[in-house]
């Protein structure tokens, strides 16, 4: 919806708007291309860190965020270098989504990303507005095309990343040349408005701008030439970047739309934190003012030189932000889960795969993992349904033969209902994601380990629905030895898919898998050498036993896709093993 008001309605308005300013202004013509030339710089950044999250990025994240102030480390660090607090907040929405980290590391990142983009206004402030930075520009952009040329991605990724500067430099020198433009033609310090109705009025235009831009990187940049050249004062400045700092969240909670309830709840953190940074920075405006001059003083900043100034105002209400919001965090998390409660897990619906995931493949591939754990949770439950067992019962501590001898009456499920309720959809999801990920050779093993698991799952479901037809015959049989050969088969397969469940837990080694395939063996084995004895004892008939091999095949074959699912999928790492 937000998506299509913005086509029918605000685009073409901005299109007349900007044509009307063109052909009344050269200054404006100039401080537009400025601004276009800065954004499809950050895109070309971006395009070119993208090219190094084949899991480089995502394996540093993972490792880094497991403590809050790792978390809002990583947010400074990897927001400074990119320049782009936006392009972090979206990796952090879409790991969040994909399950690779928890909320309160996410909020941290986020926290860490609005403190890292003040480097931006730094580095532009003392240093882009001093210099004549096309010159420095242009090499960037030479040696990037050059670079794009070439046939390696990493090559290309740096290409970006030159290109990305070059036209970031570029777009800084237009919006400062238009501005110093301005000066003949129009003075807008002249429309400043004093006290705090010029405060409020000016952080709305600073969010405005903000959304329209989706980026407050460019809106800072814009805020800081135009002040240089002396286009707005001081005190509006202070508001304008207040407001920037607020209208960036719109980006997070447009890349939250596509992600699951853990992206809702990390762009709403992001848009309380914001609010609330700026609501702070706007009450202690004059407090503010007076320890920006006293660091002013401090570190050696002229009493005039506003546009450092106004880097350092920028910086230290990120900062009291942070330190205000910081010891919170875990009452944030709750609040979130409140207002932002899980979507009920119904029929077939995908928990972690969401158009969020689909931004690097490492993040892809952690959602097909964890997409693939819960078809094999829903398929587990099926199978437990299936032996008229509960798989809670199964997962317990409680001993199998009593579980077993207490349900052992004929009960109704339909395996197929619930394979087209439950797994069926989910499995289509999972091959139409798999089908629109990113084409990096290096998750493909993976890709076709993930596949070979869920085939498996629907064979054993198949299994499952064969073995319970004579089960369910037999069951109800006056015949106690049929009855305890078929309550055998019930509880080998729940002792495997106990011990399968201890593996996953921790609680076993990964070995038992080895320990459940000579089980495997011993089982058929012993069944043959036991069948004929039955049937010389006249204890079963001919065709009783003839079910009996047929079912148990069954079972054997559920039994070895369970320990080939879990060992293709569990590893102590966490990530799906290449090959068998």
């Amino acid at each position: 919806m937000l998506k299509t008001v913005l086509a029918k309605v605000l685009f073409p308005s901005f299109f007349i708007i900007l044509a009307y300013g063109f052909w009344i202004s050269p200054g404006f013509k100039e401080v537009s291309a400025g601004i276009a030339i800065f954004l499809f710089g950050m895109l070309s950044l971006e395009e070119g860190f993208r090219a190094f999250t084949g899991g480089i990025l995502e394996k540093i994240l993972k490792r880094t965020t497991n403590k809050l102030w790792k978390s809002v480390s990583f947010g400074i660090l990897t927001t400074t270098m990119m320049q782009s607090s936006s392009l972090v907040s979206v990796i952090a929405i879409s790991f969040l989504g994909s399950g690779l980290i928890g909320l309160a590391q996410g909020i941290g990142i986020v926290f860490g990303a609005n403190l890292g983009t003040t480097t931006g206004a730094w580095l532009v402030a003392g240093f882009g507005l001093k210099v004549k930075i096309s010159a420095y520009a242009m090499p960037m952009l030479v040696f990037g095309v050059m670079l794009l040329f070439q046939k390696s991605r990493q090559l290309k990724g740096i290409g970006y990343v030159l290109l990305g500067l070059g036209f970031l430099f570029l777009g800084i020198y237009y919006m400062k040349e238009g501005f110093e433009a301005f000066k003949d033609t129009i003075n807008l310090a002249e429309y400043a408005v004093p006290g705090y109705r010029g405060l409020f009025l000016f952080v709305l235009i600073g969010v405005v701008a903000t959304v329209i831009m989706q980026s407050s990187h460019a809106t800072l940049v814009l805020i800081i030439t135009a002040l240089a050249a002396q286009q707005i004062t001081y005190e509006n400045a202070l508001a304008l970047a207040i407001g920037a700092n607020i209208g960036t969240t719109i980006t997070a909670i447009l890349g939250s739309l596509g992600s699951n309830e853990q992206g809702k709840r990390l762009a709403g953190a992001h848009l309380i934190f914001n609010a609330v940074t700026g609501l702070i920075a706007v009450i202690l405006m004059q407090p503010l003012m007076q320890a920006v001059d006293i660091m002013s003083v401090y570190v050696g900043i002229g009493a005039k030189n506003y546009t450092l100034k106004l880097a350092v105002f920028h910086t230290f209400f990120n900062l009291i932000g942070i330190l205000v919001m910081l010891p919170f965090v875990d009452r944030l998390v709750v609040f979130l889960e409140r207002l932002i409660p899980k979507v009920p897990d119904h029929f077939a619906k995908p928990k972690y795969l969401n158009d969020s995931a689909l931004e690097f493949s490492d993040t892809a591939m952690e959602a097909l993992r964890m997409e693939t754990l819960h078809i094999y949770s829903k398929g587990t439950e099926i199978i437990a349904h299936g032996l008229l067992l509960k798989k809670h019962d199964v997962f317990s501590n409680k001993k199998l033969k009593h579980v077993i001898n207490r349900r052992n009456t004929r009960g109704e499920y339909d395996v197929n209902d619930a394979y087209d309720h439950y797994i069926k959809s989910l499995y289509a999801a999972l091959l139409q994601f798999i089908s629109r990920m990113p084409s990096h050779s290096h998750v493909l093993p993976q890709v076709d380990n993930v596949r070979f698991c869920n085939q498996a799952i629907i064979l054993t479901l198949k299994d499952v629905k064969h073995l319970q037809k004579n089960m369910l015959e037999f069951m109800a049989s006056t015949n106690p030895d049929i009855r305890k050969e078929y309550n055998q088969i019930r509880r080998r397969i729940a002792k495997v898919l106990r011990r399968l469940e201890k593996i996953r837990e921790g609680e076993q080694s990964l070995l038992t898998h080895d320990a459940l395939d000579t089980m495997l063996k011993k089982n058929n084995e012993f069944l043959h050498r036991r069948l004929d004895k039955m049937i010389r004892h006249g204890q079963i008939t001919a065709d009783m036993a003839i079910s009996l091999m047929n079912d148990s095949n069954y079972a054997h074959n559920i039994i070895r896709n369970l320990i080939e699912i879990n060992r293709r999928l569990i590893l102590p790492d966490g990530q799906i093993k290449n090959g068998g």
